[in-house]
């Protein structure tokens, strides 16, 4: 691909896609992350590149992401290599449908490519959780080139309209609107990292098996990680088993008061364990019925997600939320697939949503833009949109997400990538050194030498993330990794 130096416009009169490719990289991780009915040990990352000419200037961009199993589509018979192909296949039908399209805006070419691809996963029978997995990728590495080329970092863009964004064709109360009506004038410097109890980590050192103990020089319990990093924002998986999971939740709280004091906060997430409201209440109120819980509870910021995709945008919901009055608050984070999802959570009585980049960028920040609008309406109602993660890495996809969720104003954001993976100890040196000189707030050597991300009173520091065109502050080349048609799963 060629490309020309990054040049400063104003108004762009056109941008195109001229080209774009995939490749993959395999990684393992560190020790399984078991999530819902999945436990991850190893995946691919996926690297999309396109060539974008803005105004007859060409200029490339980079997105990523993991292919995680069981997360977009949750069939407990499918194989997980059948999963990744399928993911693989959205991506490259995104990339086809995105090439040698034309547009006046960012905005414009990303709505055409939604559309496309939301008529090619009907005819498929593609859900667009999944389908539009495709879609964010192209779009986050249109909106990288599209920083690069007019010089100016995300949240800039963002704030000055430049990606065109009509927030009245997604959201029609916000018609009139531009984001920067209702975005903050300037992103979060730094966040606060919520640390993911996975279902399977050791809570104390004495947890881990014998022969499991990991020597990289990374915590691999949660006291641990409490002490190496400062946490004091938490994710705690549940299972969907009620006395398995109070029991865990005993241990759990009794770890949190024992390192943290009363200085810490969690949320719930039910990975759509639960079929019910009713089913999720009763669990609730064995919760707040156990003396050794009365006060952990409290520390709670909202529940994520307790029922499965299928019913937790039914109807039935309305009813269930509106009979509960002092019910903790909750959002939806998986059956956020569709540009309507957050109206009709919102209108059962959902407190909101979560950011994830996988789950649309631009469909994000409409999100964000609806849940101030809503607030500014409702003052007494609490509204939410969280910053969830899908077990992000550098040296892009955790970058670009950070970009976006400091952009948004959200200050609590899930981070477990960093934990469930050694670093990126397993790119190569070239990359390492990149992010390294680049990155240096960000990330730092591990004992090994390989960068590792740097949490230091439970925070990361995000001015270099800010400062780069879309995260990133140098241009990855995916070139190094291997072409999608040549890819074979380890």
């Amino acid at each position: 691909m060629e490309t020309a130096l990054g040049h400063r416009y104003t108004s762009p009169v056109n941008i195109r896609v001229c080209e774009a490719d995939l490749h993959l990289h395999n990684l393992r991780t560190r020790m399984p992350f078991k999530y819902g009915i999945a436990t991850m040990t190893h995946m691919p990352m996926a690297f999309v590149r396109v060539a974008l000419e803005v105004d007859g200037r060409t200029t490339l961009g980079v997105a990523a992401d993991l292919l995680p199993p069981k997360w977009f589509t949750k069939d407990p018979a499918r194989d997980v290599l059948d999963e990744i192909h399928e993911m693989l296949d959205v991506i490259e039908t995104a990339l086809e449908l995105a090439e040698g399209q034309n547009a006046p805006s960012v905005f414009d070419l990303w709505l055409h490519l939604h559309d496309s691809q939301t008529a090619w996963a009907t005819a498929e029978n593609k859900p667009p959780l999944l389908a539009h997995f495709g879609t964010s990728l192209v779009e986050r590495a249109v909106m990288d080139a599209y920083c690069r080329a007019i010089a100016k970092p995300f949240h800039r863009a963002l704030l000055d309209d430049d990606f065109g964004i009509r927030l009245g064709e997604l959201r029609s109360e916000l018609d009139g609107f531009s984001p920067a009506a209702w975005l903050p004038a300037r992103p979060h410097s730094e966040i606060i990292a919520r640390h993911t109890v996975g279902l399977s980590d050791p809570l104390t050192d004495a947890d881990i098996a014998h022969g499991e103990h990991l020597t990289d020089g990374l915590p691999q319990s949660l006291v641990s990680s409490i002490r190496v990093y400062g946490l004091r924002h938490f994710k705690l998986k549940v299972s969907g088993e009620p006395a398995h999971d109070t029991e865990r939740l005993r241990q759990i709280a009794r770890v949190l008061q024992a390192e943290c004091g009363a200085d810490f906060a969690f949320t719930l997430d039910g990975n759509e364990q639960f079929k019910s409201f009713a089913g999720f209440r009763a669990f609730w109120e064995t919760l707040r019925a156990d003396e050794s819980l009365k006060s952990f509870l409290t520390r709670l910021l909202f529940v994520e997600q307790p029922l499965h995709r299928s019913v937790a945008l039914h109807k039935d919901a309305a009813a269930a939320l509106g009979d509960w009055p002092d019910r903790p608050s909750f959002i939806i984070d998986e059956s956020d697939g569709e540009l309507d999802s957050l109206p009709t959570a919102l209108a059962l009585g959902y407190n909101g949503t979560s950011h994830k980049n996988c789950k649309g960028v631009i469909k994000g920040i409409a999100n964000r833009c609806l849940i101030a609008h809503r607030q500014a309406q409702s003052p007494t109602r609490p509204f939410l949109m969280s910053g969830e993660d899908l077990c992000n890495v550098g040296p892009v996809a955790l970058l670009q997400d950070l970009a976006v969720c400091a952009s948004l104003g959200i200050k609590s954001i899930e981070r477990n990538g960093h934990h469930y993976n050694a670093g990126l100890s397993q790119f190569p040196i070239e990359v390492q050194q990149q992010v390294l000189s680049t990155h240096y707030d960000l990330y730092h050597p591990s004992p090994a030498g390989w960068p590792t991300l740097t949490i230091e009173r439970g925070r990361i520091a995000l001015g270099s993330v800010n400062e780069a065109a879309f995260g990133v502050k140098f241009l990855l080349n995916p070139g190094q990794f291997t072409p999608a048609d040549e890819w074979e799963w380890e």
